[in-house]
């Protein structure tokens, strides 16, 4: 007979377990991804509704989405979009098609990294715990904040203000944003931001690094920070401040 006590630290446990959201049509793959990250402890779902990929991922709470591209419904791309208009949760993309220009076109859309297959269920593991770690960093800082010639970016949220203006940038664009401004005037190595972003993973090219950077000066436009992410050709980028 289980105890009182027993059932409730396990209730306890449970309502600390990190979620994940699975959003994969092949059901030998999701058993098999599903399995894996419960022996790690990690509170797996999968889609039911495939009108309705985005609104379910919202009500499960995820702390992190894993997005086949190749969907009955709408393509991941499509779903990647539909809860970046309403989330920021870390989105790993994994799918059989072709590393590019795939991988460039996930990470334009709002992924955070991806993974093909075939694929170790190691590998897909290890990037999990990667992103959800920078996720976990970010939220354990959440008294973080760096302010800089009246800009200020959260750690939290990833939320950069200036001027009574605030936009909010993807997990991804806020490491790029804190390094910046963290080296401000100073060139910043592609190399150490894929470092930062990806610990360097082999799935990931500097095309992907270069669609980051277009998309976040997209953003910047409106803060009149756009102008001063300078490009040093060969080297890195460079946040010009006074």
């Amino acid at each position: 007979m289980i105890s009182f006590d027993v059932l409730r630290l396990r209730k306890e446990a449970a309502r600390f377990m990190q979620k994940i959201f699975v959003v994969e049509d092949d059901e030998s793959i999701l058993k098999s991804v599903k399995e894996g990250l419960e022996k790690w402890q990690y509170q797996v779902s999968k889609v039911n509704d495939w009108q309705n990929v985005d609104q379910e991922s919202l009500d499960f709470e995820a702390d992190l989405i894993i997005m086949d591209i190749t969907l009955p419904t709408y393509d991941g791309f499509y779903w990647t979009a539909k809860i970046r208009d309403a989330s920021n949760v870390p989105i790993i993309f994994v799918s059989a098609a072709e590393m590019n220009p795939n991988a460039v076109r996930a990470i334009a859309t709002g992924a955070d990294d991806y993974v093909t297959k075939p694929f170790s269920l190691a590998v897909l593991i290890s990037k999990v715990q990667a992103v959800l770690r920078r996720t976990t960093s970010a939220n354990e800082l959440s008294d973080k904040k760096i302010t800089v010639e009246g800009y200020q970016l959260n750690a939290l949220n990833n939320c950069l203000s200036y001027a009574g203006q605030t936009i909010k940038l993807t997990p991804t664009e806020g490491i790029i944003m804190e390094l910046l401004f963290l080296n401000a005037n100073k060139t910043v190595s592609k190399d150490r931001l894929m470092q930062s972003i990806w610990q360097g993973g082999l799935f990931i090219t500097q095309n992907a690094l270069n669609v980051n950077i277009s998309r976040l000066r997209s953003k910047l436009a409106t803060m009149e920070l756009k102008e001063r992410l300078v490009t040093e050709r060969g080297r890195g980028f460079r946040l010009v401040l006074q």
